[in-house]
């Protein structure tokens, strides 16, 4: 063993004490940040308009799960649609785990939230501030005088301003933009467990984009593992082309005119670029790692020092291990047509259900602890509950109910038709009355429809309690 061989036993971000090892990223350029940039600023701008943007009056996208009201891309759900909100969860899982196979933790580096706004937002402002990594380093060893006071204090406040922004677009996901505004304009004192919730967030989203950081890719979220177990040799990782970065004498500093090909050294110039501009502080030589996000930040600074010392660019480079060992291309593998397939069943199945979907979702119960009553003529009277909900932007008018499978009558409480308000719940007592003769049993399914200006929009079922019968 090569006495300069190391070989890592922890996190990158851990030092041989076992402290925190702080990262101070190179500022990265290139055509690949270029890319994240456009993708990233997309994406927060759908970040922070999406819960103030408003479809036949639903916001766009809210999880409200206190009232229980959900609206994904416009569409209201409700506690009862549970089931295609799991599988959607179970769709985005999937489609996650296909992409992982495929294309690596690409997720992480281009579309987390975490990842934008560290990188795109809070390191943007730090830089701005306190300048490039080397400017950084110096600033964190220098003493707290005036400079050092005035550039830190002024990074926090704007980082704690930013946190209470995001916390508040946060919050509108969860309570609704309507109602962030209205108690925005009512003021802090009227909504005193409001503002208190709001400053939690606010701490928590401080705390992670200015101290926590990359220890959220590395240490709490498991992506990072998952992709262990979902990664093979076929896979498209961000990579370091180990067979030409080392040649047979291994990587070697730069010398100009030198000839690196006849003294067996590869086109590594050894010159860490790609270590300093990496955001969780990592060494993309030693392979692929837990804490490697696939951000390109190295493929942008490698390719940019090649091009300086007149070698070909791709040292770095979107690649499979196959690829860089055997030159092998991209294949559509039976594990990724498996994956897929279960996707486009998914899929199907979801969009199927939605299309099955009613508008108007009835629920006809009886009433707990109550028997049967037998009135006259040999009538048996059940007593029930109902509940409508209404999962459209209009209201549902002149509702009424039938027997749909017996010979009966229902009475409602109110002893007239009824409205349904738009996105509310509509509640009530309603009677059913049937001829004992008319029963199969004891306990009877019923079939009742629930009629919108004589028109039948929904049907459900209950159980009618009788006299057993000894026939």
């Amino acid at each position: 063993m090569a006495a300069d061989e190391k070989f890592r036993d922890s996190i990158g971000t851990i030092d041989t004490d076992g402290k925190r090892a702080w990262v101070f990223p190179k500022k990265p350029s290139g055509k690949f940040y270029n890319y994240r940039k456009i993708v990233s600023y997309t994406l927060l701008l759908f970040l922070l308009v999406s819960p103030f943007i408003k479809i036949k009056g639903n916001q766009f996208i809210l999880f409200n799960v206190i009232d229980r009201r959900f609206n994904i891309f416009g569409f209201p759900f409700w506690p009862q649609d549970f089931h295609l909100v799991v599988i959607s969860m179970i769709i985005g899982v999937v489609f996650i785990a296909l992409f992982t196979v495929a294309f690596g933790r690409i997720f992480c580096g281009w579309m987390c939230p975490q990842t934008i706004f560290l990188e795109m937002v809070f390191r943007r402002i730090e830089y701005w501030i306190e300048g490039d990594r080397g400017a950084q380093i110096r600033l964190d060893k220098q003493k707290w005088d005036a400079v050092k006071i005035r550039k830190r204090v002024t990074k926090w406040i704007i980082f704690f301003v930013i946190s209470f922004i995001i916390a508040n677009v946060f919050l509108a996901y969860l309570i609704g933009s309507d109602t962030l505004i209205k108690y925005i304009t009512d003021g802090p004192l009227l909504h005193t467990s409001t503002m208190i919730s709001l400053l939690i967030f606010t701490a928590v989203f401080y705390f992670v984009f200015a101290w926590f950081r990359e220890q959220v890719c590395i240490i709490a979220c498991p992506y990072g593992r998952m992709q262990g177990v979902l990664l093979d040799n076929k896979s498209i990782v961000v990579a370091y082309d180990h067979k030409r970065g080392e040649g047979e004498n291994g990587r070697k500093k730069f010398r100009k005119n030198e000839d690196r090909t006849a003294l067996g050294h590869g086109d590594c110039i050894d010159c860490a670029q790609c270590v300093n501009v990496c955001p969780t502080g990592i060494d993309i030589r030693n392979g692929t790692q837990l804490e490697c996000v696939n951000c390109t930040a190295c493929i942008d600074e490698c390719n940019t020092i090649m091009e300086k010392v007149n070698l070909p660019k791709g040292l770095i480079r979107y690649a499979s291990e196959d690829n860089i060992e055997k030159k092998t291309k991209f294949k559509f593998t039976p594990r990724l047509k498996g994956y897929s397939a279960v996707l486009i069943i998914l899929i199907g199945l979801l969009i199927g259900m939605l299309f099955l979907r009613n508008d108007l979702e009835a629920n006809i119960l009886r009433l707990p602890g109550q028997l049967y009553e037998h009135k006259e003529g040999n009538i048996i009277s059940n007593v029930y509950t109902f509940k409508l909900v209404n999962k459209t932007t209009e209201d549902v008018t002149d509702v009424s109910f039938k027997l749909l499978s017996h010979k009966g009558t229902i009475k409602l409480v109110t002893h007239k038709n009824f409205n349904v308000p738009a996105q509310e719940l509509a509640e009530g007592t309603l009677f059913i009355e049937i001829n004992n003769a008319a029963l199969n049993g004891d306990k009877d399914k019923l079939k009742i429809g629930v009629y919108s200006n004589n028109k039948l929009v929904e049907t459900t079922t209950a159980r009618f309690l009788a006299p057993r019968s000894y026939k």
